[in-house]
């Protein structure tokens, strides 16, 4: 009876998660999916992949259908061993995006559980932050490996805590299954800032343990985190050393070129360009949208209404009522720093409000490590816009310089406010008892700072112009009434939502100020309070996200609609590839029909992406003909889509007559701007020659010998080769040299990379077959450490269940 009384109001508070996330996602119990727009790319990607896994039922690693060919480490593939997915599958049990929603609660409460916050305000505070804003926009538009990460956040924040707190047997299995979710959620941006906190959480304890002179459990601490973190990347270690291979081949790792397409010199040294990096910047002005949703204008699609200006001048332009409604809907009212908004990253005044209360009221110093947190995020995210922290970051923080958008480490203050406004609501009714002076005095401060900011910027109105990035864009086209009313509805918003968030705050200041008088009962200040904290985000959160974003599972599953190039192009049976010019290199619907040189990624193949800058971007047919695009899908001046033949496709495979040798990787890109890419091979020494630098390479060889693609699939080539003496052979597949392997009638054959991105090999004269497998070791090594681990992670749960049995029979 115990044991259920303990954990029964846990399971209330769990079957509350579950109920709430189904009732904000409730289109998903009719069978709908939301349309996510980065996940009908992915799935235009995924497409070769999974039907190859639904056909062959295994995994093929590599995919043709994007960027010439890549591996699909970053596009869902299935590990051996992965049981710490299966265990992650077994959280998320409810329909998408509600899954995600759930784990955001649930890793939340357990946070706040460790510090020791009771049922009912745990479950407010976990709804408190799963519905911040920015939480719920990264799942309307698809960065679903994104939330998957940030959801995982507080369980690792918890149980490092724990270990420190020197409860070390449960706190260390709770950061070693905790960061081995976190891991497996796959997104290391998110995950790399979730480090940024923790060094900042173990300088508070370290400072705390030296002054008490307890180094001994300093040391504990220490060898239980790294326990946790051995078993934690092992467990992952398929993904991780799959991810690693493949970040050094794509935009991520470090480019081989010194000269830009424009024949200056390169300078940056980053992995991406500073202002690649930068790019999505917060304002400093802007941040302040976090406690008033729209001051900025909300975002580039906002729906103004029917009583803007924007409407008023559309209907005085003679434009019909309907469709004026229709474009008043996704007015581009956002005017901050930020070329593309979703939605503000509201937290909500009230969660602001609470918090702090929380800096004046709550006694213990671990709320300086959530201030310190949520403040380092805000520097960080600002950007360009605070320039020397940035660069400062870039230029000496290990792997800064791999992440773009730096304004998404916001994410570690959305996660630290709420903490702390959780702190101050549980220290606010604990004064209650000990001291109610201190908390008038407290709750009188926190209202002059909150009201006072609001205040400040009502009367500062004026200072700001309210004019956007785009604006010259919006005059040109449509003149300068479109944006003088554009910039009237942006004043608008900006004062409504402004005295928005004075009235909640009066709210829930008058709440509190009526309990202290003994007007209110606890119980009923609280329910306001929660009320009106999870309303403002909710309300806020249904302007972006709401049932109009679902659609059926039928959409979903097929996001691109065919067209008449499409049945066109697939008519032809052979293997080839597709160049879809209005995609520009950046969109994956030509991947979900064809083999497709364009692709939708956060991390492109870089060889492939800077072809396309270099050359195919410069006209360069040369360069599609070697990559064997035998279609080209264009538009016409009305705007209607054709496609073109390409006659000069170099087809499958070839025979060249030289090789041309270049010393540097810039000379190789230099060349195929000159050469008949069907007789000649460019050849890259200072990389690869220690392997092909005797004298045959240089000699004529045959060409009049043929070579043909028998078998097709995405992990598998197989060729026919006839030719009276020896040639080589380059073929119009990526070079990718960890996986690949090429065979000479069984028997492994050296191959290596010409022409910047392709495939050669020597072939001896006569008929042979050509066999092209992906066989990367990197899975199989993966797949054994992570069985092991996983094996490991399972002795020492059991363990430390009995440790803590034994020790408990004994007290």
């Amino acid at each position: 009876m115990k044991i259920v009384n303990k954990f029964y109001p846990h399971a209330l508070v769990i079957v509350g998660f579950v109920l709430v996330s189904l009732i904000y996602f409730y289109p998903v119990l009719q069978g709908k999916q939301i349309f996510q727009s980065d996940i009908a790319q992915y799935v235009g990607m995924a497409k070769e992949q999974n039907d190859f896994r639904a056909q062959e039922h295994t995994e093929p690693y590599w995919t043709n259908s994007a960027f010439g060919g890549m591996p699909t480490y970053q596009l869902g593939a299935k590990y051996p061993h992965d049981y710490i997915g299966h265990l992650d599958d077994a959280l998320r049990f409810l329909p998408r995006p509600a899954d995600y929603l759930f784990l955001y609660f649930l890793g939340f409460y357990g946070l706040l559980l460790v510090l020791k916050v009771d049922p009912l305000k745990g479950f407010i505070g976990a709804l408190a932050f799963g519905f911040s804003t920015y939480l719920i926009i990264i799942l309307g538009v698809g960065h679903n490996a994104k939330a998957h990460a940030i959801a995982y956040m507080p369980l690792v924040v918890a149980g490092c805590i724990m270990v420190y707190q020197r409860r070390f047997i449960v706190g260390g299995l709770l950061t070693m299954f905790a960061a081995a979710l976190e891991i497996n959620a796959n997104h290391f941006q998110m995950t790399y800032y979730l480090l940024i906190f923790l060094i900042v959480l173990s300088i508070y304890f370290i400072y705390g343990r030296i002054k008490e002179k307890d180094l001994k459990s300093l040391g504990f601490a220490f060898g239980t985190f790294a326990i946790a973190a051995v078993f934690a990347i092992g467990s992952n270690a398929t993904n991780l050393m799959a991810t690693s291979e493949y970040a050094a081949f794509s935009t991520r790792g470090k480019g081989e070129l010194k000269i830009n397409p424009d024949g200056s010199r390169i300078t940056e040294n980053s992995a991406l360009s500073r202002d690649y990096i930068t790019e999505y910047s917060y304002g400093i002005t802007e941040s302040l949208n976090l406690i008033a949703p729209r001051i900025f204008g909300g975002s580039n699609h906002e729906n103004v209404g029917t009583d803007s200006k924007m409407y008023e001048f559309m209907v005085q332009q003679g434009v019909p009522s309907n469709q004026a409604q229709d474009f008043v809907s996704g007015v581009p009212s956002y005017w901050g720093d930020q070329p593309i908004v979703a939605a503000p990253a509201y937290i909500g005044v009230v969660v602001f409000f609470l918090a702090v209360l929380a800096l004046f009221l709550d006694d213990r110093k671990i709320k300086y490590v959530f201030l310190s947190g949520a403040v380092i995020s805000l520097l960080l995210s600002w950007g360009k816009n605070f320039a020397f922290l940035t660069d400062f970051f870039i230029d000496f923080v290990p792997m800064y310089d791999k992440f773009r958008a730096v304004s998404s480490i916001q994410v570690l203050l959305e996660l630290c406010v709420p903490v702390l406004a959780i702190m101050g609501l549980q220290s606010f009714f604990n004064f209650k008892e000990i001291n109610s002076k201190k908390a008038q005095k407290g709750l009188l401060e926190t209202a002059a700072v909150s009201f006072g900011i609001l205040l400040i910027l009502l009367v500062s109105k004026s200072m700001f112009n309210f004019a956007g990035a785009s604006d010259g864009y919006y005059l040109q086209s449509y003149g300068p009434g479109f944006v003088d009313a554009l910039k009237e509805d942006r004043k608008t918003m900006y004062s409504a939502d402004l005295l928005r968030s004075g009235f909640f705050i009066l709210v829930v200041f008058a709440a509190f100020w009526f309990f202290l008088k003994g007007k209110l009962s606890q119980k009923t200040t609280l329910i306001i309070v929660s009320i009106f904290m999870i309303f403002d985000l909710f309300f806020v959160d249904k302007k972006y996200v709401s049932a109009k974003d679902f659609v059926s599972a039928r959409e979903i599953e097929n996001p691109f609609q065919e067209t008449q190039s499409d049945v066109q192009i697939l008519q032809d049976p052979s293997h080839y590839r597709v160049f879809e010019v209005n995609g520009n290199f950046s969109s994956a619907r030509a991947s979900f029909f064809h083999k497709s040189i364009g692709g939708y990624h956060a991390a492109k193949p870089r060889k492939m992406q800077q072809l396309f800058d270099y050359q195919i971007a410069q006209n360069n047919m040369e360069v599609l003909d070697m990559l064997n695009v035998k279609y080209i899908i264009q538009t016409d001046k009305e705007g209607k889509e054709f496609p073109t033949v390409n006659p000069d496709a170099n087809g499958n495979a070839w025979f060249v007559e030289s090789i041309k040798i270049v010393t540097s990787p810039d000379d190789e890109m230099q060349q195929l701007r000159n050469i008949d890419t069907k007789t000649i091979a460019v050849f890259n020494v200072q990389d690869y020659g220690a392997k092909f630098t005797d004298a045959r390479l240089r000699k004529k060889w045959d060409t009049r010998g043929t070579i043909t693609l028998q078998d097709y699939k995405p992990n598998y080539l197989k060729y026919q080769s006839d030719n009276l003496n020896d040639g080589i052979a380059v073929f119009s597949e990526i070079y990718y040299e960890n996986g690949w392997n090429a065979y000479v009638d069984g028997t492994l054959t050296e191959h290596f990379p010409v022409d910047y991105v392709l495939r050669a090999m020597e072939v001896p004269g006569g008929k042979h077959t050509i066999e092209f497998k992906f066989e990367p070791q990197v899975i199989k090594t993966g797949g054994t450490i992570a069985l092991i681990s996983s094996i490991g992670m399972l002795l020492l749960l059991v363990g430390g269940i009995y440790w803590n049995r034994k020790k408990g029979l004994k007290s």
